[in-house]
């Protein structure tokens, strides 16, 4: 079982940075592709970055691409999301995901474990 918190989110003004973190518990996490998703009220929940066990391999939304980084220290059982020039609608509940197998995944029904969201809200 892998518990994940999510941390670090928060109310910014538009072109403003965050960094979120996602602490994992347990000793399997180096091996774990980790994720982040997030849903904004009313729509579906949407892949936002993915990053693979190692951290060679990343994959992002093209709506963050550029904006956003995707980072792991596997020491310290975190995976984090920088955040940069933010826009309203980045607004939603940011969502950390592990998936057990080592293949990167956009979809959230591959991944096994969740967090329990933070919310980010970006003003105009």
């Amino acid at each position: 079982q892998v518990q994940l918190v999510e941390s670090g989110g928060g109310l910014v003004q538009a072109g403003g940075s965050l960094r979120l973190s996602c602490a994992a518990s347990g000793r399997t996490f180096s091996s774990y592709v980790m994720g982040w998703f997030r849903q904004a009220p009313g729509k579906e929940r949407e892949f936002v970055a993915a990053i693979s066990a190692s951290g060679d391999n990343i994959y992002y939304a093209d709506s963050v691409k550029g904006r956003f980084t995707i980072s792991r220290d596997n020491a310290k059982n975190t995976v984090y999301l920088q955040m940069n020039s933010l826009k309203p609608e980045d607004t939603a509940v940011y969502y950390c995901a592990a998936r057990v197998y080592r293949t990167i995944a956009t979809r959230g029904g591959s991944y096994d474990y969740w967090g329990q969201g933070t919310q980010v809200t970006v003003s105009s």
